[in-house]
């Protein structure tokens, strides 16, 4: 792929604040078409709002990432990035189909099989216009001085690989999906982070136009999210409900399965495993908070005898709020969380490992201490 003078990174900055804009402005419209056609959620059982509020914003979300994309291809030091890939116009047909299937079930309730085939169809999109895992390194094997080795995927297993980071991305940030800002929030925190990532990919590989569409995807839904959360923030005005959820994870998942076919690999010895492995570091980072609650959903839910899929009041941020915290305090310690270990994640593979191990151990220490206060003042009450 040829190089391209510098990194576009005023084009990309401009790029994510269409999306925010376009988001901003549209979503209210949004807003007022939902509660026409009945998209409302009602308060049940395991909600935390009290009162009925419209959903399907994710179309906003939607709508912001489509113009942010447009504008891209129009700009002449990111329109190359289309000639040489068909990544980002594959990710953004798969995200208009998904926040379709999104909308109907924000106003019909979609059963769960439903959605997953739907899912699964959209992964399937992602994999056509050929955004799926290629290659990545593994601390093991490897021959004579050489450390590790890289595993190269034939098609199969590529696809296979990418339909179940998908579906696995989806449904994390679908559970996630219980405060006033939440989702938007750890989507703006991970794209953001993804985007960092995919730039330091662009300049390691000298600007080579290839290497765009992961930084692309990634600053449009940054942006667009970042758009959303006026709306959505408590108290919110709308929910972006499944349409926006699974639109963000799988944008996500676009993004760094994109990113992980552009690591320079034979730039990096042995010694450096993080950042060999940083395609999946990003990738375990960015889904560690929602991923955590979604493991911990299935077990709990498993273990009583119902199916993954009930929905219950023991998520994360309930969990915070009953020790507690405020909407917004717990809110914002999960947007805490998330951004040090995707910011952490990225940051090893940028810089030098020793001061980015000192920060993060410190915004660590901070943030348990944070998270626990409410607890312990409760104790010393009772004490």
């Amino acid at each position: 792929m040829p190089p391209t003078q510098g990194l576009p990174i005023r084009e990309y900055i401009l790029v994510a604040l269409t999306a925010a804009a376009v988001t901003f402005l549209l979503t209210g419209v949004v807003r007022r078409v939902a509660i026409r056609i009945g998209a409302i959620a009602n308060p049940r059982a395991r909600d935390v709002h009290v009162t009925p509020i419209p959903r399907m914003g994710g179309i906003g979300i939607f709508l912001g990432v489509a113009a942010a994309m447009g504008l891209a291809h129009q700009l002449p030091a990111l329109s190359r990035g289309f000639d040489f890939s068909f990544d980002s116009l594959g990710v953004l047909l798969a995200a208009g189909v998904i926040s379709l299937i999104g909308a109907l079930d924000d106003r019909f309730e979609l059963d769960a099989w439903t959605k997953l085939a739907g899912q699964v169809m959209c992964a399937g999109i992602l994999v056509i216009f050929g955004v799926q895992w290629v290659s990545f390194w593994v601390p093991w094997g490897g021959g004579g001085d050489s450390f590790g080795q890289v595993l190269v995927l034939d098609k199969n297993q590529g696809a296979l690989l990418t339909v179940v980071l998908v579906v696995v991305m989806v449904n994390a940030m679908n559970f996630v999906d219980g405060l006033d800002g939440l989702a938007g929030g750890l989507g703006f925190i991970a794209a953001a982070a993804t985007c960092s990532f995919s730039l330091g990919l662009l300049d390691s590989s000298g600007g080579d136009v290839g290497a765009y569409p992961p930084a692309l995807i990634a600053a449009t839904l940054a942006g667009a999210c970042l758009g959303f959360l006026p709306y959505n923030f408590q108290p919110a005005k709308i929910f972006m409900g499944d349409s926006g959820s699974m639109m963000i994870g799988l944008m996500l998942a676009g993004a760094t399965t994109s990113a992980s076919g552009r690591v320079p690999y034979p730039q990096f010895s042995g010694k450096d495993a993080l950042a060999l492995l940083s395609p999946l570091v990003v990738v375990a980072a960015v889904l560690f908070v929602p991923l955590l609650d979604l493991i911990m959903a299935v077990v709990r839910r498993t273990r009583r005898g119902e199916s993954p899929f009930a929905a219950d009041k023991m998520h994360l941020h309930h969990r915070l709020l009953e020790i507690g915290h405020s909407q917004r305090r717990a809110v914002l310690l999960i947007y805490l969380w998330a951004g040090l270990l995707a910011f952490g994640a990225v940051s090893v593979t940028l810089f030098d490992d020793a001061a980015v191990f000192w920060i993060v151990g410190f915004g660590f220490l901070l943030a348990t201490l944070v998270s626990v206060i409410p607890r312990l003042r409760s104790r010393n009450r009772t004490a």
